[in-house]
């Protein structure tokens, strides 16, 4: 049996290698601390996995690159730069939404061209536009630069000026859907600036105003992509993170913990043991809360987490074709159906959809190595509820509808040119990454769920566990992840030094 016993220095042991768990590990080994990373799947990036199979690669997880501040704010903290580790390719357009009736919209990435559309779809749809992003940079600058930074411990975190401040530029008590229709009024603005909410888990009416952030990182600072894939910014904080004397173990999964004076003294995995004197919980939360901590060492019950509120889980596949799309871009948005029903199906009455909004990837149209020459590889996924466990058949209607709607979209031919395909669902997400009712994306956004009402990342039963990651602050998302990453290490470096 393996055993890593403690060095002179203070060790922390990471679980967990996905964006904050990376984050967590590099952060922790600046500050002086012997750090291993331990990865229960063989290899490394969480949700951020890569796949490959006859010469298609596929990103796992996350495919889309926003507010690439976050980004060069990580790498800068270690004297690097994105571009020292991967290329940023701006994608212009940004994306295209395929709405009811056959009409489409390319959405530019240039500012003019941009509200030359909202123009076209509304009088005075430009002027609104400046209106809309000048209240949403507001908001990013006071939400991204200070709240999210925040670890969320105590109501006083905020009680200073500044803070104070920001929380009233914030709208956290208008919903999402008033504050866009105090602009706008045609339905396909409204969407449009509706969907990055989407994914944070509740409709826009139970969505904070705040989250108009989000469309300021979409139309405003862009939409990007790392030439190679979304896997290059993990493999990046690897290299980083090597490069820091950090240590990263794959196919070790947690077992158990041996607990001494309130504090994990040894961690089991199936090949070894760890003995570090920090834990980092960049896995599930909940997970290892429930199944691996005695309930005397729970902090929050089952009955606690049975009544979150998630973000979606998703349905998704991963396709070959061995032709070229021509009537795709990088990024499309099928939003083609109802999308209040889609949402009722997510959020209000959870089912599996009848007739879905879906998003498709076709990075191809950027980068030539997701897939051998004339071939394409797409990457569709489908949001449902969480909890919802497919079946065999239940993949096979979804993958038909979503192929014939893209087939009568695009007016191409697409299922006889199949060659590659692969399904992941409910029991993958919890197969693969422990992942509580098979979410995808982590706690929801709502207002109930915000800042120090999220599960907190410190440990009030043992001592020396911090969790990082989607399920606590500050929420889903790669650059959420990389944010918390970097505050879980900060709380254990702060408290070390406090206790020095």
């Amino acid at each position: 049996m393996f055993v890593m016993m403690k060095a002179g220095k203070k060790s922390a042991l990471v679980i967990g290698s996905g964006f904050s768990g990376l984050s967590a590990a590099c952060y922790l080994a600046k500050d002086g601390y012997q750090v291993t990373v331990i990865e229960k799947n063989e290899q490394i990036g969480g949700r951020a996995r890569e796949w490959e199979q006859d010469g298609f690669k596929f990103d796992m997880g996350p495919s889309w690159y926003w507010m690439p501040d976050v980004f060069d704010d990580f790498f800068k903290d270690f004297g690097k730069k994105t571009s020292d580790y991967y290329e940023l390719i701006r994608l212009n357009p940004s994306y295209r939404v395929f709405f009811p009736e056959g009409i489409c919209h390319d959405i530019p990435a240039n500012m003019p061209e941009l509200e030359s559309l909202f123009e076209q779809l509304e009088t005075g749809g430009a002027k609104k536009l400046r209106e809309f992003l000048k209240d949403a940079e507001q908001k990013y600058e006071a939400g991204m630069r200070d709240l999210v930074q925040k670890p969320g411990l105590s109501i006083l975190e905020f009680a200073n000026l500044k803070v104070l401040k920001g929380l009233f530029q914030l709208d956290l008590l208008t919903p999402f859907s008033k504050f866009v229709r105090k602009y706008f009024s045609h339905p396909h603005l409204i969407q449009l600036l509706e969907f990055p909410v989407l994914f944070l888990g509740a409709r826009p009416s139970e969505i904070p105003a705040l989250y108009s952030l989000m469309n300021y990182a979409d139309m405003q600072l862009g939409t990007w992509y790392p030439n190679g894939g979304m896997h290059q910014i993990i493999l990046a904080m690897k290299k980083l993170a090597i490069e820091l004397g950090v240590e990263i173990r794959t196919g070790e999964e947690i077992k158990r913990f041996e607990m001494h004076d309130h504090s994990i003294q040894t961690a089991f995995t199936q090949s070894g043991r760890y003995e570090y004197d920090e834990i980092v919980a960049a896995c599930d939360y909940q997970h290892l809360e429930q199944n691996l901590l005695d309930k005397k060492y729970r902090k929050y019950s089952s009955q606690y987490w049975d009544k979150r509120t998630l973000a979606p889980s998703c349905l998704i596949f991963y396709v070959g074709l061995n032709k070229k799309i021509q009537g795709l871009l990088h990024h499309n948005l099928f939003f083609d159906t109802d999308f209040g029903i889609h949402a009722d199906e997510i959020y209000t009455s959870p089912k599996w959809p009848e007739n879905p909004l879906f998003y498709v990837s076709a990075p191809g149209k950027t980068d030539s190595s997701c897939a051998p020459q004339g071939c394409e590889n797409l990457f569709i996924l489908i949001p449902v509820a969480p909890g919802l466990k497919e079946n065999p058949e239940i993949q096979e209607h979804y993958f038909d509808m979503v192929i014939k709607r893209m087939e009568e979209r695009t007016g191409e031919a697409i299922r006889q040119h199949i060659i590659l395909r692969r399904d992941y669902a409910y029991s993958n997400f919890v197969s693969d990454y422990h992942s509580f009712k098979g979410n995808a994306y982590g706690l929801a956004n709502t207002l109930n769920q915000t800042a120090i009402l999220k599960p907190k990342m410190q440990s009030n039963k043992v001592k020396n566990l911090t969790y990082s990651g989607q399920l606590t602050v500050p929420g889903p998302g790669v650059p959420p992840s990389l944010i918390s990453g970097k505050i879980a290490a900060g709380l254990i470096h702060k408290k070390n030094q406090s206790h020095a």
